[in-house]
């Protein structure tokens, strides 16, 4: 690689990483809109599914932030194992229908969430093995102070400790310090 074709591949590799955690974002947002809006209360491998792609941001958040290791990566990629198993393991459960159960939640283009996260779970995967096979392992140091890229990276990140500090809040309604159930919030009346 030439030294002049450094600082692209740098600002590539940057911009995957951070369309990985914009979707993310988007994903954790639309499934608390549905259960805010729709009252679509999450069962309890769904908040565990919750947890594993908000493991991914927070390394994906790590691996903006410094740039010098891939430590966030292989955070995010442990996160998004973790992803797969749950949501496969829903998904198992679910595939074929037993008296007195039925799917949880609503399905958004014919498909429910455990499935959808099936997918990006696969997506993640992807992603990281395509970022790396393309770009290898930049080490390259974050980029400057007032940058756009940095700005946007750190606002983005507020945002995902915003939804967590939310969904956090929502679960201890939901659960109280027992068991979960998706029949309704136990600690409001």
């Amino acid at each position: 690689m030439k030294r002049s074709e450094a600082p692209i591949v740098v600002v590539l590799d940057r911009l995957v990483l951070l369309l990985m955690l914009s979707i993310l974002a988007a994903i954790l947002t639309a499934a608390m809109t549905l259960q805010y809006v729709f009252a679509d209360i999450p069962c309890p491998l769904c908040l565990l599914q919750r947890v594993a792609m908000f493991g991914c941001c927070f390394g994906l958040i790590q691996q903006l932030r410094t740039g010098r290791s891939e430590r966030g990566s292989g955070i995010s990629l442990v996160f998004a194992l973790l992803l797969l198993v749950i949501s496969v393991r829903q998904t198992l459960l679910d595939l074929f229908p037993r008296p007195d159960h039925a799917y949880i939640g609503r399905a958004v283009f014919g498909i429910h969430m455990e499935v959808w996260s099936v997918f990006v779970a696969v997506a993640l995967l992807l992603g990281f093995a395509i970022r790396f096979a393309l770009f290898g392992a930049p080490r390259a140091a974050p980029e400057t102070e007032g940058s756009m890229m940095r700005r946007f990276a750190r606002g983005l990140g507020i945002y995902v400790v915003f939804i967590c500090a939310i969904n956090l809040l929502s679960v201890v309604l939901q659960c109280g310090i027992g068991e979960c159930h998706t029949f309704g919030y136990r600690l409001l009346p």
